[in-house]
Order: structure tokens, then sequence, then C-alpha cells
């Protein structure tokens, strides 16, 4: 088996993976509770497909019977280059290539590996695209710990990490070590939120979220909330920016995660005068894609119009 998982363990750093990790499948009882427990106070917002297929989430069996062992990859998304401080900002997974697609085709990568190795194998194969617990399968298999803003934290990579799982049938050597939590007395991604999003160490609201308005609030976004969103249309990185394990964590170097010269060269006037055609060919092919035009056209109104508001009442006073 150390053979086995060292092959695979060389295999992922050369599909250029960050990190991998592996741990035996069985049901998370006690990430299962805290789900259970988040989804009642109502935290998942209207994401009510996260109420769905609950027991799926836990057992590990019950989306691939076969299952023995969850591998964990985690890939390194942190940007040389950023956005201009002063026009709309979008969160920086969102940057690039689709991160589903990127992770998808290395994990597909690496089942075919093991397939050669081991003709047996069994895998599937899951980046965001089915229900599972992916910080608690990375935190299980040793890389890294669930920090206070709900995130998984690396020691080396930080918070700016995407993670991929692959169930397979294979008996692997799993990890015996689970990472501390290091964050301590810190709490600086809690008092960095501006919409006070996370309620008490390890919750985040989503009611109250950035991101989640952004991104998967359909609906009208709440007034409320208009004076504290700065400058975010497309998810929020104000937690993680904050965060001391992200200061001095490498750059990645995914080719697929390189912002387009476009996006980082918007102008304030170019972002409020976007048009159809200048978004698609701005984020075709990125995360951004998810809001489309109509929705991040409406988030952009929405900061625009607290910065209208602000000025007008300066003005009146």
């Amino acid at each position: 088996m150390d053979s086995l998982t060292s092959k695979i363990r060389n295999k992922s750093i050369e599909l250029g993976f960050s990190a991998i990790g592996f741990s035996k499948a069985t049901a998370l009882k006690e990430d299962g509770q805290k789900l259970h427990d988040w989804l009642e106070n109502g935290n998942h917002a209207d994401m009510h497909w996260m109420t769905r297929h609950a027991d799926l989430r836990i057992d590990p069996e019950k989306l691939m019977a076969t299952s023995n062992t969850i591998i964990s990859v985690i890939l390194n998304y942190r940007p040389a280059h950023k956005q201009p401080p002063d026009v709309p900002q979008i969160a920086k997974y969102a940057y690039g290539r689709d991160y589903h697609k990127v992770i998808k085709k290395k994990l597909f990568r690496l089942i075919d590996y093991m397939k050669e190795i081991e003709p047996h194998t069994q895998a599937r194969a899951f980046v965001d695209s089915a229900p599972v617990l992916e910080h608690a399968w990375a935190r299980k298999s040793g890389l890294g710990w669930i920090g206070k803003h709900s995130l998984l934290i690396n020691r080396k990579w930080g918070s700016y990490i995407l993670i991929g799982e692959v169930f397979t049938n294979l008996e692997l050597t799993y990890n015996q070590h689970q990472e501390i939590d290091l964050c301590g007395s810190c709490t600086k991604c809690i008092d960095a939120c501006p919409t006070n999003a996370i309620t008490q160490p390890y919750v985040v609201d989503a009611r109250k979220c950035i991101s989640y308005h952004t991104i998967e609030n359909k609906n009208e976004l709440p007034t409320s909330l208009q004076p504290q969103f700065q400058n975010w249309v497309f998810g929020c990185d104000i937690c993680q920016d904050i965060c001391p394990y992200n200061k001095k964590t490498p750059e990645h170097n995914e080719p697929d995660f390189e912002p387009r010269f476009s996006l980082l060269n918007m102008t304030k006037e170019k972002w409020a005068n976007l048009s159809g055609q200048e978004f698609y060919e701005t984020f075709n092919g990125t995360p951004v894609m998810r809001a489309k035009y109509e929705g991040l056209q409406r988030n952009i109104r929405f900061i625009n119009d607290k910065k209208t508001e602000s000025k007008s009442t300066n003005t009146n006073n």
C-alpha cells in the first residue's frame, strides 16, 4: 500500500496539485452533526440544494458503494497580479479559467494513472459536483485545519486553495495525523467581515455573506447590507486577505488561473459601462459566467447606487 500511495502522491505533484492526502472512507458523524445544526439554523439562506441528500454528504458509501479511500487534493490559486483596489472586485479564485474544469481534468488524469498501475481501480472524481464535505475530507487527510472563516487553511499554502476529491475502492496508506487548529486566539477574519457574516468562530451565515449575495442570491440584494458591500461584485476575499496565514504564501504556477489582461485593466468607467459582448470576452470560461451578465450588472449597480447615495448625503450635509 505504501508503494502504491507514494506513486499516486508523486503523480499528483507531477500533475500540478499543491498537496494530496488520503483518508479512510468512513461516515463523518461529527461533521455531519455540524452540518445538520448549520442547516437547522437557516445559515444556508435559500440554497435549498444543500438540504437535499444530506446523508450523501456524511456517508461516502452512499455516493460510491465501493469506496475505501478518499483522496483529497488542493491547488493553490494565489495570484501574482491583482485588480486595482478602486474598481469593482471579483474573488481571486475567479480570475482565470473555471477551477471545476481545471481540477477535474487533472483528477481524471490521476485516475487514468491509477488504473494503469492497478487495473481493478474504481474511482470517481468530485469538484463541487456532488454532495461532498470537501473541507472535512481535506482536514481528515492531513491537508490543513478549518479556520474561523470556515475555510481550509494549509500551513504552506494558506487558504487560497481549491479542493478536489477522488473516491476509490483502493486501500491506501491513510493519514494518521490531523493538523491542529493553529488559529489560536486570532479573530482577524471575524473582525474584518463588514457584514458580520461570521457569527461565531467557524460559523458563516450566508444571509449576511457578500459572497453568497453576489453569486447565489438570485433575488434583490439586501439594502440593509448595501453600505458594507464595498467594491465586491462577485464573491469576496476580505476574510482571506486579512488572514495571517495568507501573508507569505507562494503564488500559484497554474497557467489556467492567470487573469486575463482585459480584467486587470478594467477601469471604473469600463465596469460601469460593461456591455454584454465585453462581459463574454472578459469572463467566458471563468467562474464569473455563473452570475451571468444580468447578475453581474445587478451587482455593479448595487455598489454604484451605494456610492451615489453616499455622495448625495455628503452634499446635502
